[in-house]
């Protein structure tokens, strides 16, 4: 538990806010009201305030990115790769901020909480929720912190939308920005990933239209939505580097319809681990929020989105995602070097697939370990 390198035992806080009658106005148009989100801090906050770097996750991702929750945890948070004493996010220098975002299941107010005026859980009644929504929670959040400017915000896949729309909403706001394996906004072929996997949910009998909580949950839908995406995770190398054709228990074909070969039986465990840990109707609405992403519809161009940027980049790709190619990475750089910003760009060779943001922890932290150095002394 106390290994070189960890930030140790952490606890999970919850900040409530836009009690009624101040509810916030999502973009949708609705309100919401109260919010609750659920975040965690490591390291110190320094007397001037300005070593802040707040930490966005990705689509099932939480507010426990680094440490342990009890001496006997065995699962440290997503990001404990990077998150601590000596690592790329360094904890004796910088305070690291990390939240729930709504509409997830992990602490923060979402559809599976009480709605305050039914006293049952929300379900679908939950207003739709944007990746610019989220950002306006974080910035309560941040303001509640009592940190007038951060030093950095930083987030991979989903968590890379957030990095994008914080410069974009709150530009005076954010020295410096690293996002990793994202986009600017959702392909045909992301979206079209995410509504298979909202299909196989609402296609489970015991989905309810939602209302589910206190009955059966829709396990075989959220499982198979889960296998799907995780696919798309990894890379065709690195899923043969790690299964082959290997059969799995087996020295020949069952010539039936139950497991032959590893890989299937991965997917059906990271399946079936996953409905344990998630709520359904929260994968709905986190990958609508996904799809509804785009900056260049929502501004009339990234040159125009990033227009007030007075933010430093480092934006960051892998050589094997498919999920997030590089292009798109390529056009967020050429976007803001257009403003004109500064703007640096890498692509991490790695087969890892975009999943490469949460393994690829040696080459990721001398990156990020460089870039907050400098831009810190700026």
């Amino acid at each position: 538990m106390a290994e070189e390198g960890s930030v140790g035992i952490v606890e999970t806080k919850q900040f409530t806010f836009a009690e009624p009658p101040h509810e916030m106005t999502l973009e949708c148009g609705r309100t919401l009201g109260p919010i609750t989100l659920a975040y965690e801090t490591y390291g110190e906050l320094n007397e001037a305030r300005d070593n802040a770097i707040l930490v966005v996750h990705a689509l099932s991702g939480d507010a426990h990115a680094a440490g342990y929750h009890h001496a006997r945890d065995k699962q440290p948070g997503w990001w404990d790769i990077m998150i601590g004493p000596g690592k790329g996010f360094d904890t004796r220098k910088y305070f690291l901020i990390c939240s729930n975002i709504i509409g997830g299941c992990k602490g923060s107010t979402g559809p599976s909480s009480i709605d305050p005026c039914t006293g049952r859980p929300y379900g679908l009644s939950f207003p739709m929720v944007t990746v610019r929504d989220w950002v306006d929670t974080q910035k309560a959040l941040i303001d509640h912190l009592g940190i007038k400017r951060l030093l950095g915000v930083v987030g991979g896949s989903t968590g890379g939308m957030q990095v994008l729309q914080w410069v974009v909403s709150y530009p005076d706001m954010v020295r410096l920005a690293i996002p990793i394996a994202t986009t600017s906004k959702l392909s045909a072929q992301a979206i079209a990933f995410n509504e298979v996997g909202r299909l196989a949910i609402q296609s489970d009998p015991n989905w309810r239209e939602g209302d589910y909580y206190g009955k059966a949950v829709p396990r075989r839908g959220l499982s198979i939505a889960r296998m799907i995406g995780h696919i798309t995770y990894l890379s065709d190398r690195s899923m043969h580097q790690k299964f082959g054709r290997r059969l799995q228990d087996k020295s020949a074909y069952g010539y039936d319809f139950r497991t032959d070969f590893q890989v299937e039986s991965y997917l059906k465990y990271k399946g079936d681990h996953f409905v344990n840990r998630f709520d359904a109707n929260s994968y709905l609405y986190i990958t609508k929020a996904m799809d509804y992403f785009d900056l260049t519809q929502a501004y009339g161009g990234l040159d125009k989105a990033f227009a007030e940027c007075k933010t430093r980049f480092l934006v960051i790709s892998f050589s094997s995602d498919w999920l997030f190619p590089t292009y798109q990475s390529k056009e967020i750089v050429s976007a803001l070097r257009r403003v004109p910003a500064d703007a640096i760009f890498t692509e991490i060779q790695t087969d890892y697939g975009h999943d490469a943001f949460l393994l690829e922890s040696q080459q990721l932290s001398s990156l990020i370990t460089n870039f907050l150095g400098h831009g810190w002394k700026q």
